[in-house]
Order: structure tokens, then C-alpha cells, then sequence
């Protein structure tokens, strides 16, 4: 097990971070991450002009919004300046903005942007990250309450991961090529509860979740690369994991009781016959020609530039031990979404795993489970049901005319689904094992952001507008 680095210790309380009083939808993908709003009436048919409530135009982020129960908190970048906005929930007003110091421009991917990680509130405060400072916390009225710079990080795509509240703690995963990390900051002074490394993790953009076993204390669910692991939520300690996932995981996990579903895919991971690979020392027997104990470029296997740069995690320009067990891990990864039977103790990868399901995997967006059904959403619009007790699918088709990528993930309420294209179609389906498209809804913009739904009213954020739509 990884030992985790107590800086500090404190009694803590063990409670889901859903436990927020005043807080509707409060981190990425509403409570716990699950993308499930209450059943009360939500609009079908909605455009630029159609079941408006109101709409503001906002600077560009991917961060999706987050409620209270007046306001909502979303993160931009302007001009190069790192923004935190605060909005009243009933009209849209923008009623302040902050800039965060910005001591670094990191690079990444275009797909992403440097205000992606989504903001999360506990009904009152909220607490924002961003990969070129770290992590900051402001009040309702705008007033910062403490700020704890971290990084620089050394992750190619830039960041994706947001923060959770837990056990009156702000966690963090912190995954990049080098120094992966897992971090829990007190929610009320920003002082550093406790810092547990994941050497065994690269690069990576997932939203951790909190699981509450019926008999013990709450964990920390943590995907990764190749693998998912739970934490002590009060310590940090490495509990278990299994392996067999992808390569730079964005799933945020699904809890169902004590099952878990995680989804994972990556460019590579669709072979069915992963290749043979090479110990350490079989490598260097074979491309150490100048036998310095590491592979540079011109002596390894890699195919080109881009394979041997995602290889070279610390940039030096050889490939280490280290970085060629992930050489070969990645190369023999498999793209899956695994349902997981919680608990356990170290690796439960042979006795946890109830089922993996390979096709059609998702890139980016999360799965949802909604009135006991799977649900996926692909590139090319590729929808796909599944029973969750067995991974068995009940119908997989293209939306046919919402094709193109996906990376906002998918939502519910009212027995519908909602999922958002980049091209700014959301298509709203009807809830079922066999699902019907019932309406596609063009807002002519980008989108990338998820949208959050509570008491009738979906937020859903374009490129340079955040929408509330209202009415049937």
C-alpha cells in the first residue's frame, strides 16, 4: 500500500459531500456526480428563442455551472485572466466576478481550456481550480476566504479533474505525467489535511466520487491510469483497486448501492489481442545499445515522435524503468466500462469485477445511471443501453442527426435524458431500456460543458452563453 503524507490531523466528520444543506447541484454532475436531478417537469423542445427563461452571455470555459439555491458559480478564462463568476440563479445577472493570479500558462490540448475544472459549493462558499494557480475559495459575496497554489503540473492536455467536497475537506486528484498525487484541503482555512502520491498514475482528467459503506467509514473513489483505486476519505490510505482500465481515464464513478461503474477509453485500447510486451530488463537486453540503462528515442521501438513523447513522462529525452512499465501498460490496456463490487483489501481485480462491457466505450463523457438503466454516450452519437446487473445491451444506435464529438456528459430528470454534441445539438431522449429520441435541440454554439438541472429549469452553457430553460 502507498502511504499517505499527513501533514496535519483532525477529527473528521464521515459524511457523503452530499450532505449540503442549501447546495442543489452542487459540483460537476450534481450530487456525488451521478447526473440526476428530481422528477419535476423539464422542457422537451428548446432553442436560442424557445422555453428561454433567461440567457447571459459569458466569457469562453468548459467548466459546467454549479447551484445553491440562489446563485450559480462557473469559471471562465478572458483575455488570458482566470475568472470566477457568480450569477442569481432567478434572473442571470452577473453579479461579481474575481480574477485568480495566473503565475503560469500551461499547455493544452484545444480541445480543453484553463478554466475546465468545474467549481463546487457547499450552499454558502465556493471553490474553484485552476491548473495554471491551484485552489481558491471565495463567500457568497465574492470575498476570498483562503487560496492554496499548487503545481506547475506536468500534464500535456492541461487539466480536467474537479474538486469534491467531503468530510468538510476540498479533495482533489492532482494526476499528471510525474508526481501524482490525491489531496484533501480543510474546507474552511484551505490548510492541507493530508497529500497521498499515486505513483502508480499518469496523466488523468476524473472527478472522484464518495462512497458510504453500510458498515465503516466513507471512501474516496479514485479512477486512474490503468486502474481504479478507493482511499481512506480520513487519511488517505490506499484501501484497494482493481485493474484493467484504460489509459488517461475522465469517468466519473457511479455508485449504486455498493456496485461501482466506471468507464474508461483510450486510443489503443480497442485491440482484442493486446501485444506481448517486454520486462524492463528484456527492453534493455534488447535497445540499450550504448547499455546506459535507458532507451532513448533513436534506440527504442517507439512508432514516432508522439508515441515516444507520451512515453518520455519526465522529458529528459530516455525512457526510465518506470516510464517503460507504462510504455507497456498502456500498450495492453483495454477500454471498458466495469461494474466493481465495492470493498475488499489490495488488489480485488479477480474477485470484485462482476462484469466489463468493450464496445463503443466512451472517450469523455461519463455514463449515467437513471430508473436502472445504463446509459453511454459516444463519439458519432453512438447511444447504447445496458442492463447494469450484466452489462447485456438492450439497444445501441446513432442519434443520426447529432453526430460529431461528445464531451459534455449526460444528465437527468423527469424521465429524460439530456446529451449535448460540441456542434450545440442536445438531444433529449425518453428514459427507457429501449429509448426513443424525443426531440433534438439546436442552440447553433459549442458546447463542452455539462448541463445542471434542479426544480424544472436546465443550465446548460455554450461556448460564449449560459441558458436556463423553463416550460414544457
Amino acid at each position: 500500500m502507498s502511504a499517505a503524507v499527513t501533514t496535519m490531523h483532525y477529527a473528521i466528520v464521515p459524511l457523503f459531500c452530499l450532505v449540503l444543506s442549501a447546495a442543489d447541484w452542487p459540483q460537476f454532475r450534481g450530487p456525488n456526480g451521478a447526473g440526476v436531478a428530481d422528477d419535476s417537469p423539464l422542457p422537451v423542445k428548446f432553442s436560442t428563442k424557445k422555453n428561454v427563461a433567461w440567457k447571459t452571455t459569458v466569457p469562453p470555459g468548459h467548466s459546467s455551472p454549479v447551484l445553491t439555491a440562489t446563485h450559480i458559480f462557473l469559471t471562465a478564462a478572458e483575455n488570458e485572466k482566470l475568472l470566477t463568476l457568480c450569477l442569481d440563479r432567478a434572473s442571470g445577472k452577473i453579479i461579481w466576478r474575481r480574477e485568480a493570479p495566473r503565475p503560469r500558462k500551461e499547455s493544452f490540448q484545444p480541445t480543453n481550456s484553463p478554466a475546465s475544472p468545474s467549481p463546487v459549493t457547499d450552499g454558502q462558499n465556493v471553490y474553484v481550480f485552476f491548473g495554471d494557480f491551484g485552489l481558491i475559495s471565495y463567500s457568497a459575496d465574492g470575498t476570498e476566504r483562503w487560496k492554496l497554489p499548487l503545481g506547475p503540473f506536468n500534464n500535456g492536455n492541461g487539466h480536467g479533474s474537479s474538486p469534491i467536497l467531503a468530510g468538510k475537506m476540498v479533495v482533489l486528484i492532482c494526476d499528471q505525467d510525474t508526481d501524482s498525487y490525491l489531496l484533501a484541503v480543510d474546507q474552511v482555512t484551505g490548510k492541507v489535511r493530508w497529500k497521498t502520491p499515486r505513483p502508480d498514475s499518469t496523466r488523468g482528467y476524473a472527478t472522484p466520487a464518495l462512497y458510504q459503506p453500510k458498515d465503516g467509514p466513507a471512501e474516496l473513489l479514485v479512477p486512474g491510469a490503468f486502474q481504479v483505486v478507493s482511499y481512506s476519505l480520513s487519511t488517505g490510505e490506499r484501501l484497494w483497486w482493481i485493474r484493467g482500465m484504460a489509459w488517461q481515464l475522465k469517468s466519473v464513478p457511479l455508485i449504486d448501492g455498493d456496485v461501482i461503474y466506471v468507464s474508461g477509453w483510450e486510443t489503443g485500447g480497442d485491440t482484442q489481442q493486446p501485444p506481448d510486451v517486454l520486462t524492463w530488463q528484456e527492453a534493455l537486453d534488447k535497445y540499450d545499445s550504448n547499455h546506459d540503462g535507458r532507451i532513448s528515442r533513436a534506440e527504442g521501438p517507439f512508432k514516432n515522435e508522439d508515441s515516444f513523447r507520451d512515453t518520455d513522462l519526465d522529458g529528459n529525452g530516455l525512457v526510465d524503468e518506470r516510464e517503460w512499465n507504462f510504455y507497456c501498460a498502456r500498450r495492453t490496456a483495454q477500454n471498458n466500462i466495469v461494474a466493481i463490487r465495492a470493498g475488499g483489501k489490495g488488489d480485488v481485480t479477480n474477485t470484485h469485477v462482476l462484469w466489463r462491457f468493450r464496445k463503443s466505450i466512451p472517450n469523455v463523457p461519463s455514463p449515467l445511471l437513471y430508473r436502472d438503466v445504463l446509459f453511454l454516450i459516444k463519439e458519432g452519437g453512438i447511444f447504447t443501453s445496458l442492463d447494469p446487473k450484466t452489462g447485456v445491451v438492450f439497444k445501441q444506435a446513432r442519434l443520426t442527426d447529432a453526430l460529431g464529438q461528445y464531451w459534455s456528459s449526460p444528465v437527468a430528470g423527469d424521465g429524460k435524458i439530456y446529451v449535448s454534441n460540441q456542434e450545440g445539438k442536445v438531444t433529449v431522449l425518453k428514459a427507457a431500456a429501449h429509448w426513443e429520441i424525443l426531440a433534438i435541440n439546436d442552440l447553433d454554439d459549442e458546447i463542452f460543458a455539462t448541463p445542471a438541472i434542479d426544480q424544472g429549469r436546465i443550465y446548460l452553457r455554450t461556448r460564449g452563453t449560459l441558458y436556463c430553460f423553463a416550460g414544457l
